[in-house]
């Protein structure tokens, strides 16, 4: 297997995250930073590569076969593009795009040219959720019916205190946590196509929201209902379910998702199944059959980034496409609308 070359721009936290996966990685190697920031001089010197202060510099002397797009959100579509004039593929992080309109307009250039572009939702590539849609998929439990959800987390005070835009509109749990939680319930229920939403701050007191009830309608016809909080003391959220990283404390007799169908429910990430033993049993009075699937552990970023090799080698199509991590946008938006405006909004 050829090893692929790979340059990572942003060395923050995720950036260096990134870093520590490729180098521990069979296929592929590091062969750049870029930052406008230099980086710590002990630290780069570990890493054994160039620092370029733009992709502009790196591209002009080295073309690497994939860069990882590890910056702020503003920054995503612009390089991308640059990665596309460049011929190069890119993992973009999510969110694609700080708006809907910049993400049409790297969507549709995307598609122009063809390119190689991996949108970097990286929970799409747990074994968890591949398990759930495989069971989904096998029709165990019927049609579905129902889906409710959660992220219900309490974020510490020096949250905030670190970056105090946290604070303000636009720094609430509805456009930095929700799309992981939209990516998900998509590739477990598919495409939303109406949402509706409440919000509050009275947990917290800032002019931002810390609290929403979503109300979500599916193109299947399948309806749910979503809880998002940072301020509630509670274990009901990816993160704390999941144990996929390891810096959060972890429960395991909770869950984050409950999606019903006509013939039975599944649990997520437990993976616990309620089903009926045959259709002319479906009742209330009737004891489902329960049983747990199993599943092999993994990370979904290591994951993500095998994934990103085999994309560049033209092995497999993007998991996560930029219509993928459009559409997560657009539906984000949406429920962003509903909540401020207390309307039903209807997505195309």
């Amino acid at each position: 297997m050829t090893r692929v070359k790979i340059a990572v721009a942003g060395v923050g936290a995720i950036g260096r995250r990134h870093i520590e996966l490729i180098q521990a990685s069979a296929a592929c190697d590091l062969v750049a930073v870029v930052d406008p920031v230099a980086a710590d001089p002990a630290y780069l010197a570990s890493l054994g590569v160039a620092q370029f202060s733009s992709l502009g510099e790196l591209f002009a002397q080295q073309l690497p076969d994939g860069v990882i797009l590890a910056t702020p959100n503003a920054l995503h579509v612009q390089q991308a593009i640059e990665c596309i004039e460049a011929k190069v593929a890119a993992l973009v992080e999510k969110p694609l795009a700080h708006s809907v309109a910049e993400g049409r307009r790297l969507a549709e250039l995307a598609t122009q040219a063809q390119a190689r572009i991996l949108v970097g939702h990286h929970r799409a590539h747990s074994p968890t959720l591949a398990r759930a849609r495989q069971i989904i998929g096998d029709g165990l439990l019927g049609d579905l019916v129902a889906v409710q959800g959660s992220a219900l987390f309490y974020k510490p005070d020096t949250y905030f205190d670190a970056a105090p835009w946290r604070r303000q509109l636009g720094g609430g749990p509805i456009l930095i946590n929700l799309i992981h939680e939209i990516g998900n319930l998509r590739s477990l229920c598919g495409e939303v196509v109406a949402v509706q939403a409440l919000q509050s701050n009275a947990a917290r007191g800032f002019p931002v929201e810390d609290t929403v009830a979503i109300s979500l309608r599916f193109a299947n016809g399948m309806l749910g209902s979503f809880m998002l909080s940072d301020s509630a003391a509670c274990a009901r959220s990816w993160e704390q379910t999941s144990q996929e990283n390891t810096d959060y404390a972890f429960y395991d007799d909770e869950d984050c998702y409950v999606i019903s169908g006509k013939q039975g429910s599944l649990s997520v990430p437990t993976l616990r199944l309620k089903t009926y033993p045959g259709t002319e049993d479906r009742s209330w009075f009737t004891p489902f059959e329960c049983s747990t699937a199993a599943v092999q552990p993994g990370d979904p970023l290591a994951l993500q980034l095998e994934h990103f090799c085999a994309v560049i080698r033209g092995e497999v199509a993007p998991l996560v496409t930029v219509d993928d991590g459009l559409r997560n946008l657009i539906v984000v938006e949406a429920i962003a609308e509903a909540a401020r405006t207390g309307a039903l909004i209807t997505i195309e």
